[in-house]
């Protein structure tokens, strides 16, 4: 996998406002296979079996009254969508698993449905959909593609989440101390900046940027090459 990492600085994580727990859609996805879990009554059953890898109805909730299956089934899978209409016994019976991990159904992402609402566009968006949090330390990891992501979709991933959590943060850029990305197991390289690696005794510098259009001022201003003798 291709992972970013974000280093912070000048953040009290004690304080709820200079914490950073976000769900961000990316344009493009990750290169993981998501799982998305469906909880919902009878009525919406049929339709949620036809996009969700797997659906529970409210008549098959008493089984995971087992803290044991509970667990398993948080533990399972990604995201969890369920209908609006059975929240309250959802929360009961999955809230004390499915909260701590971060994927109790969530309004703000769509994930509380109504039989109106389109499961399959839905799902889509939750593959591509991932959580941004600041646990005990300053620092956010995510996944970004993998080694087979074409650099223009892995640049658009980064520079999404990096926009995203610019803007969750008190001072916004001056709150980000540096930025870096590696392949799993590999060396991880600071974005912009020269790091040097264990394995190299130069120093690498490797930068990404979002793609900008050529300017025609810049190249009119570029200093012309002059003959010899003038």
């Amino acid at each position: 996998s291709l992972d970013l990492i974000m280093n912070l600085k000048g953040l009290d994580l004690k304080k709820p406002e200079h914490q950073v727990n976000i769900f961000v859609t990316l344009q493009y996805g990750t290169g993981k296979d998501v799982s998305v879990c469906a909880l919902v009554d009878l009525d919406l059953a049929s339709k949620a079996r036809e996009v969700c890898d797997e659906t529970i109805t409210i008549d098959q909730f008493e089984r995971f009254k087992s803290k044991a299956e509970a667990k398993k089934l948080a533990k399972k899978h990604d995201f969890f969508i369920a209908q609006s209409s059975i929240m309250p016994k959802v929360a009961t019976v999955f809230g004390r698993y499915l909260g701590p991990k971060g994927k109790m159904p969530n309004p703000k992402i769509g994930s509380v449905v109504t039989p109106a609402s389109n499961i399959k566009q839905l799902c889509d968006q939750l593959k591509r959909t991932i959580l941004l949090v600041t646990k005990n330390e300053p620092t956010i990891k995510c996944r970004i593609g993998n080694e087979d992501t074409k650099d223009e979709e892995a640049i658009d991933n980064i520079m999404t989440i990096y926009n995203n959590v610019m803007q969750k943060l008190p001072n916004d850029k001056q709150n980000i101390k540096s930025v870096m990305l590696k392949l799993t197991m590999g060396h991880s390289f600071a974005i912009g900046s020269e790091e040097s690696t264990g394995e190299t005794k130069g120093k690498v510098k490797t930068e990404i940027k979002a793609p900008e259009p050529k300017s025609k001022e810049k190249e009119e201003s570029k200093p012309k090459s002059r003959k010899k003798g003038k």
